[in-house]
């Protein structure tokens, strides 16, 4: 049987969501409670245990209404279809007119697929030399959850947007993560420094030469710094033909589709 979870429910679905995915109970409550919101929560029982659970967590692309289908864990393909299905289904009857998803793995990837879901949001890895530039100024980790909302609105609107309060939720987590958020009024990266690379998770400005200067004040505040290694949507303009491609999202629409091609998906909490 699938459903909403019950409140009560609430300790058996962490419990669950531990021992399929390695996380933290305060990690799990905190995707429940916050991320998705228990109404949000849906479960799969089957003689009387809860057997697998996933989140739908609000989400909107170019002024539409859709879900992102996030902790999807449980045992059993049949069974994780049909929960993936309802979850579409019940959340088509809330308005969400798609879905979106981060598959975890190649198996998670090949049971969305057969629930309709395909390949969008591509992205580009990209590695690159960072020059010392002490005349490079930007301002650290001043961004807030609603400010980066903006930020992505206006460099790329064509993105997959979380609402303010559950963005709140991933800048949390990157932070927890040891993220750097740098900014300028030409643009904004989050990255994490790993000995003497910088790794650009989300990279957004007015150009490459404002991108670069990003880059440039944060080896100066790294200083030991001397590359980095930027990933952005397959269509941004920055750098553009530069970087390898590689597959990020799927999508699935339960209402009239519409173009994808060049939009873009990042910073999910699928990490």
């Amino acid at each position: 049987m699938y459903r909403l979870m019950q409140p009560s429910e609430e300790a058996a679905v962490v419990a669950l969501w531990q021992a399929e995915r390695g996380d933290s109970a305060a990690f799990a409550k905190t995707a429940l409670e916050q991320f998705a919101g228990v109404e949000n929560v849906y479960v799969a029982e089957e003689n009387g245990r809860l057997e697998a659970a996933a989140l739908a967590v609000p989400v909107t692309l170019r002024g539409r209404s859709g879900s992102y289908l996030y902790g999807l864990c449980g045992k059993g393909e049949l069974l994780l279809a049909g929960l993936v299905d309802y979850l579409c289904a019940q959340q088509k009857l809330r308005g969400a007119g798609f879905t979106v998803a981060v598959p975890q793995g190649q198996e998670q990837a090949a049971l969305l697929e057969s629930k309709g879901f395909r390949w969008a949001f591509p992205l580009r890895c990209l590695p690159r030399e960072v020059s010392r530039n002490l005349w490079s100024q930007a301002e650290f980790d001043s961004v807030t959850a609603r400010k980066l909302c903006e930020l992505r609105e206006r460099f790329c609107s064509d993105t997959v947007q979380l609402p303010p309060e559950r963005m709140a939720v991933v800048l949390g987590d990157l932070y927890a993560r040891g993220a750097t958020i740098v900014s300028s009024g030409k643009g904004y990266g989050v990255y994490f420094r790993r000995e003497d690379t910088l790794y650009f998770v989300e990279m957004m400005a007015e150009d490459d030469r404002s991108a670069e200067v990003l880059m440039e004040a944060a080896r100066e505040k790294e200083v030991i710094v001397e590359r980095a290694v930027i990933t952005v949507g397959a269509a941004q303009n920055l750098f553009l033909g530069e970087g390898r491609r590689q597959d990020y999202g799927m999508i699935r629409f339960d209402a009239e589709p519409f173009d994808v091609e060049e939009s873009y998906m990042r910073l999910m909490m699928e990490s």
